[in-house]
């Protein structure tokens, strides 16, 4: 108990210096872990709202659909297999139709996907209900985004021109019923969403579809033939690896605090070495060993993150409640990132971010502690007394 009684002592004594850098450490241990939960809370955000608006709970393409090459859409259709459409009947799964499609909004044209989906389901977040309608006129949902870019608005009519089976373009007017507001632009650039059974009519393909998507934590993945399973590992890889890369690039940012920390523990301790010769001659003249005298000196150093997580825990604890539960605001032109985000991050911190944090902090503190003690090795008492340190 003799070398933690005189750790305590000394780091207590040397007053200013040490609070100052406790509090410097401090700023390591809120920045690492607010940064942290902000990419956490930035990732559990995308992949929830995707999940709920496009992905559910993994979906089945028709052989032929790829989503990163639309000339395949031409082919991407089939009549939904007896086991799919069991799912659909159950409201277990929702068929999506899609086509390619060409606008005229303001005398302009633009090509968009054409999207039919049951205005009922309820698998997926699109507010497709708006989409029943007793109508003769083809009611149409479009995003916000899109809705921006085209000059569109509820009520508005617009001419859509589209192939059917054979290839044959066909054209008819639909009616804007509802403009929505989402945070998945997936569903929204560029995309036009009508009833399931009029865009059947209108291309002539009855009871197909281009993809099943399966409701939320769905156990169905049972092989079919000419259908594609596609889990939701594979369908949030790219979110995943864009987590991967913003949190490499926030870590970058949290080393650099820990370094500029970590470099002014390392200074104090050389200083104290410096300074306290007489003091280090003292204590090795008393029966201290070299080695105790380093774990003296190295115990100094990491009481100093001990402190700094004490003094975080104070203002960090408050500070990053706050910002958990109302959010970290973001700047509208973030909307045109391509990001499933909407106007606010609210950051996910885990208890063991904040221990995995702490126990960092610290062994790192340690071993800067410890660096500069090596000295003490060589050490002569009377060398020390004199006030010599080589």
């Amino acid at each position: 108990m003799v070398i933690p009684k005189l750790a305590f002592r000394n780091i207590w004594g040397a007053g200013l210096r040490t609070w100052l850098n406790v509090v410097a450490l401090s700023f390591s241990f809120v920045a690492i872990i607010f940064l942290q939960g902000l990419y956490n809370g930035m990732n559990n955000q995308m992949e929830k709202a995707t999940a709920d608006a496009q992905y559910g709970g993994g979906q089945y393409w028709q052989s032929s659909y790829d989503p990163y090459d639309p000339l395949t859409l031409n082919e991407a259709h089939g009549v939904i297999p007896d086991d799919l459409l069991k799912l659909v009947d159950d409201k277990k799964a929702v068929p999506i139709l899609i086509r390619q499609a060409t606008i005229y909004p303001n005398g302009r044209f633009q090509n968009v996907l054409l999207k039919g989906i049951p205005p009922e389901q309820v698998v997926l977040s699109v507010p497709s209900l708006f989409l029943k309608t007793d109508e003769e006129t083809i009611p149409a949902l479009i995003g916000n985004r899109m809705a921006k870019s085209t000059g569109l608005k509820e009520g508005d009519y617009i001419t859509v021109r589209w192939r059917d089976t054979n290839g044959t373009f066909d054209a008819n007017e639909v009616k804007i019923v509802k403009v929505m507001k989402t945070n998945v632009p997936e569903i929204d650039n560029a995309q036009l969403w009508i009833p399931l059974d009029k865009m059947r009519i209108m291309t002539e393909m009855p009871n197909e579809a281009t993809m099943i998507v399966l409701e939320k934590d769905s156990q169905f993945n049972k092989s079919i033939a000419n259908w594609e399973y596609k889990d939701l590992d594979f369908l949030m890889r790219d979110l995943k690896a864009l987590f991967l890369t913003k949190s490499i690039g926030g870590s970058i940012f949290y080393l650099v605090l820990l370094f500029l920390a970590m470099l002014a523990i390392f200074d104090t301790q050389i200083l104290s070495i410096f300074r306290r010769k007489k003091e280090m001659g003292t204590l090795m003249a008393l029966g201290m060993t070299r080695s105790k005298l380093i774990q003296l000196f190295t115990l100094e150093g990491a009481i100093h993150a001990v402190l700094a997580a004490v003094v975080a825990a104070l203002y960090g604890i408050p500070l990053l409640t706050w910002v958990a539960t109302n959010g970290y605001g973001l700047p509208e032109a973030t909307d045109s990132y391509g990001f499933a985000l909407g106007n606010r991050i609210f950051p996910s911190y885990t208890a063991g971010l904040v221990v995995g944090t702490t126990l960092l902090v610290l062994i790192v503190t340690t071993i800067v502690s410890f660096l500069p003690t090596r000295k003490i090795a060589k050490l002569k008492p009377t060398d020390a007394l004199r006030g010599k340190l080589t």
